[in-house]
């Protein structure tokens, strides 16, 4: 006997709806660190300096505004990346990509600052599924 034999038809659909939603969140996890690498490679290629002043600071997103030697005020509909510990009316040094001046980060921030928080989701992700998958599996 197949280990989904002796299961019923919800049981199976609840096994493999726990196998996609943890491994598709280890996946976005994953792609989120890849697109701030991918970013910062961006920057980092074509990379232009500026002062800027935070608009907004929150946890995820800060408004930032800054002038390229140009003379063009940018003021990035995404924000900056690498927000934390920012506070509104703060003037920061930020690196952006010449090429795309809204495509800026907090100077001296990269991707790494992305890591550890993708990680702590995969292994949360896990600890709840692990047990949940083994638990359906069980229960068959």
């Amino acid at each position: 006997m197949t280990t989904t034999e002796g299961r019923s038809p919800a049981r199976r659909r609840t096994h493999r709806v726990l196998w996609i939603v943890a491994i598709g969140m280890s996946t976005l996890a994953v792609l989120l660190v890849l697109a701030a690498w991918r970013n910062d490679r961006t920057i980092s290629s074509n990379e232009g300096f500026a002062t800027a002043e935070v608009l907004s600071a929150g946890r995820l997103r800060s408004a930032v505004s800054y002038v390229t030697p140009d003379g063009l005020t940018h003021n990035p509909p995404l924000g900056v990346l690498y927000p934390t510990n920012l506070v509104a009316g703060q003037r920061i040094d930020v690196e952006y990509a010449q090429s795309d001046p809204d495509l800026v980060r907090v100077a001296g921030r990269d991707a790494s600052v992305a890591v550890i928080p993708a990680v702590s989701v995969i292994v949360i992700t896990w600890v709840v599924a692990a047990p949940l998958l083994w638990y359906t599996r069980k229960r068959s």
